[in-house]
């Protein structure tokens, strides 16, 4: 029998993740706020990238309703400066211990694709290893991750670090974001990583069309068997068609954000924390 959005759907999806120790519950949406510690990330770099305004950009989203702060050192815009893993740690610094010393209670994710940085801030105390290459642009990544025990996010995006951001997709996007992550997610558990999250790589390497039809389409990804990540928050396929700059478009954002929740999105990594709480709240409370 052909699978439905609506028999999909009715699967019963109760999810947590093992972040060291602490048995995290997805059954409620949580909210990943993004800390970029780069000069050159596309809408807010140069704003954080100093210890003192990194920690007070933390301690906002904090209040404001995030349950994980994803540090990125890195920016992974088209044509931004390549890092090696030794300047990434050297961005990173002492953030990912001064911010679990000052908010003990929030889960820090570091959105990396080096298995040196990840060694890094494991031993730094970070919870979750966020990385965009889907372990393409380090081939020690899956087996170091295992070797944490920490949860992954396994997002679906080009092979290459050249070709990240290539318009390569030609068959269904759907079809193909299934694919690749069944061969990935078999790879992860082979190297023993139990915790697996997917991300469907929203504005990597896909058209509008594509963008928006894994939007419409979300509740495929995965088939249910694992929790969604959904990170749109600025990306261009909402603000370029509208004409519109990155930092123009929460309205229309946080309507795809409703979108992604009704179709089972458990983590909305976001750059506008307060307005992505006030939409879960809205979602939960129409008990949608």
């Amino acid at each position: 029998m052909k699978a439905t959005s609506q028999n999909i759907l009715d699967v019963d999806r109760h999810f947590s993740i093992n972040c060291c120790g602490k048995l995290v519950n997805l059954d409620a949406p949580k909210i990943m706020g993004i800390l970029n510690l780069t000069p050159d990330s596309f809408s807010d770099g140069g704003r954080f990238d100093d210890e003192k305004s990194a920690l007070v950009h933390a301690e906002q989203m904090v209040k404001e309703g995030a349950h994980i702060i994803d540090i990125g050192p890195q920016s992974t815009r088209p044509n931004a400066e390549f890092l090696s893993p030794q300047e990434e740690i050297r961005r990173i610094g002492n953030m990912i211990s001064i911010i679990k010393k000052e908010f003990p209670e929030v889960l820090i994710s570091l959105d990396t694709f080096y298995a040196e940085v990840v060694k890094f801030g494991f031993d730094q105390g970070i919870d979750i290893v966020n990385d965009i290459s889907g372990g393409n642009y380090d081939d020690k990544m899956f087996e170091t991750v295992g070797e944490t025990g920490l949860p992954y996010i396994l997002m679906h995006v080009n092979p290459t670090y050249p070709s990240m951001h290539e318009k390569l997709i030609e068959e269904d996007v759907i079809l193909n974001i299934n694919r690749y992550f069944s061969g990935k997610v078999l790879q992860l558990q082979e190297t023993g990583v139990k915790d697996i999250i997917l991300d469907p790589g929203f504005g990597f390497g896909k058209t509008v069309a594509q963008n928006h039809q894994t939007m419409d389409e979300l509740e495929f990804v995965g088939f249910g068997k694992m929790p969604l990540l959904v990170g749109i928050s600025r990306k261009s396929f909402i603000y370029k068609p509208l004409g519109k700059s990155p930092l123009e478009i929460n309205e229309e954002t946080q309507r795809l954000h409703k979108k992604a929740l009704q179709k089972g999105a458990k983590i909305l990594r976001v750059h506008d924390v307060a307005e992505t709480f006030k939409t879960i709240r809205d979602f939960e409370n129409s008990g949608l």
